[in-house]
């Protein structure tokens, strides 16, 4: 029975703690934002580098997180617009500068498919999150008494991304975005593994999608 009470006291520590994380957020802002009524917005990452890409679970949890009908943050899922202009968002073809994007508008069809979606902005995503050091090791072990494991592990991470945001309709670099976040994740083991994870990934999405909130809205829908 204390075994279980002792597995049981530890599960709920896994479960409601985590590794500390800290995030910084810079922005550089040309012009205010615009978003008027039936406007949309493309989240889309970048994926032109051979060694890394950015991840696809980041750029959905910005959409995600930023996306709010209500507040006039209307997000175009990346996967469902990358396939409605296809093949010219995929990696290979997609405008890596804002003059790029302006000789893509001169195809009809694009600009057709570009403007029955309503987009006003394209806010291009470039960076990764990765594990920068590691230290420490555990040890299992079953004998006749029982399985266990013993020791203690951490490793750090961290993040670096860029948001360019592009005024689709005024071919122009409305500003930039940028989220730095690192922590430290932690795995003390006594008898069971505990994981105390520092979620910074998910961090550096939620200060990215809050400054991207406060840069595309126009001040008076911003205090709303």
């Amino acid at each position: 029975m204390k075994f279980l009470t002792l597995m049981f006291s530890l599960s709920l520590l896994a479960l409601f703690s985590s590794g500390c994380t800290t995030v910084v957020i810079d922005e550089y802002r040309r012009s205010s934002g615009e978003l008027a009524l039936g406007d949309s917005v493309v989240i889309l990452g970048r994926r032109h580098s051979s060694d890394y890409e950015t991840e696809p679970d980041l750029i959905s949890c910005v959409g995600n997180t930023l996306h709010n009908p209500k507040a006039g943050v209307n997000i175009i899922p990346e996967q469902q617009f990358v396939d409605a202009l296809y093949p010219w968002f995929e990696p290979r073809t997609a405008p890596m500068h804002i003059k790029s994007l302006s000789r893509l508008m001169d195809i009809p069809d694009v600009r057709d498919r570009m403007e029955k979606y309503g987009v006003k902005y394209i806010v291009w995503i470039d960076g990764s999150t990765e594990t920068t050091s590691s230290a420490g090791s555990i040890g299992c072990s079953i004998g006749t008494a029982g399985a266990g494991c013993f020791g203690f592990g951490t490793w750090d991470k961290e993040s670096d991304y860029e948001a360019s945001v592009w005024d689709f309709r005024d071919q122009e670099l409305s500003g930039k975005i940028s989220a730095d976040a690192q922590g430290t994740s932690y795995m003390p083991a006594i008898v069971v593994p505990i994981p105390l994870i520092a979620r910074v990934q998910n961090n550096a999405c939620k200060g990215m999608a809050a400054q991207l909130q406060e840069f595309l809205l126009p001040p008076q829908s911003a205090s709303r």
